[in-house]
C-alpha cells in the first residue's frame, strides 16, 4: 500500500490522526510528513524486521540527505491487528502517541510550522486519516 496526501495544510497545534491494520508478513511501513517526498520533516518507520532492526520504530529525516537517525524499541504494532496513532507538532518537536499510549518524541529540525505532504508506505490498509 502506498499513497500520498499533497496540498494539505498540516499546522503546528493540529492533531493527524491515522489508523489502519498491519497486514501479516510486513517487515515494515513507513509515514512521512514534509513539504514534498525529497523534504521529509518526520519519517515514522515501525520495523518488524528490516535493515537488521527488529520490533524498533525508527524516525529520521531528509533534507538534502537523511539526518542521525533516532530509536523507540518500544514497539506496539503487531502483524495482522490494527493500530492508531496520532501525531501533532510545533516549530521545535513532533509528538507521536502510539495506541498503547506511548509517547515519543522526535525533534522539527526543519523549524516549520506547516507541512504539506504526507506520504504512507508499506504493507498495511490505512483505513482512516483525520485532522482536527
Amino acid at each position: 500500500m502506498v499513497f500520498t496526501l499533497k496540498d494539505m495544510s498540516f499546522k503546528a497545534g493540529t492533531e493527524l490522526k491515522i489508523s489502519g491494520k498491519v497486514k501479516p508478513g510486513c517487515d515494515a511501513f513507513a509515514i512521512n510528513i514534509g513539504h514534498d517526498s525529497d523534504n521529509i520533516a518526520l519519517h515514522f518507520n515501525p520495523r518488524f524486521h528490516h535493515e537488521g532492526d527488529t520490533n524498533t520504530i525508527v524516525c529520521n529525516s531528509n533534507q538534502g540527505g537523511w539526518g542521525s537517525e533516532h530509536r523507540e524499541h518500544c514497539f506496539p504494532f503487531q502483524q495482522g491487528e490494527e493500530f492508531k496513532l496520532s501525531i501533532t507538532f510545533n516549530q521545535e518537536t513532533f509528538y507521536i502517541k502510539l495506541n498503547d499510549g506511548t509517547m515519543m518524541s522526535f525533534p522539527n529540525r526543519f523549524g516549520d510550522d506547516a507541512f504539506r505532504h504526507v506520504h504512507v508506505t508499506g504493507d498495511i490498509k490505512v483505513s482512516g486519516i483525520k485532522m482536527k
